[in-house]
């Protein structure tokens, strides 16, 4: 998949989607992995990855609806994917149709300073 062609499936799935697109198409590194998970099993990783976050005051973008959008896919299989803004502040993850052919879910997380 290139960089293109992932940025057009990024549309209105989240309020994460436009920024996650704009660090796509301003150069930011991406990936999305081979293989797929259960979209339950990543709604788990994803709800304990909100309570860390809110514990620790972490800033995200629509982590709470891309939970729910995972929790509501039942047991369909979800493809991983990952952009990085070019400065490295923000992951956003991706969550894919199994086929890749669609983004169902997008969410960002402001990384931590080092």
């Amino acid at each position: 998949m290139d960089r293109v062609e992932l940025a057009d499936m990024l549309d209105d799935q989240t309020t994460a989607c436009e920024p996650a697109r704009a660090a796509l198409l301003d150069g930011g590194d991406f990936v999305v992995w081979d293989g797929s998970v259960p979209s339950q099993e990543l709604a788990g990783i994803y709800a304990a990855r909100l309570r860390r976050a809110r514990k620790r005051g972490t800033e995200t973008l629509v982590l709470p609806s891309t939970v729910d959008i995972l929790t509501r896919l039942e047991a369909a299989q979800v493809r991983v994917g990952c952009v990085f803004s070019p400065d490295r502040t923000w992951a956003f993850m991706l969550f894919l149709a199994d086929d890749a052919s669609a983004v169902l879910a997008c969410t960002g997380v402001r990384r931590a300073e080092r």
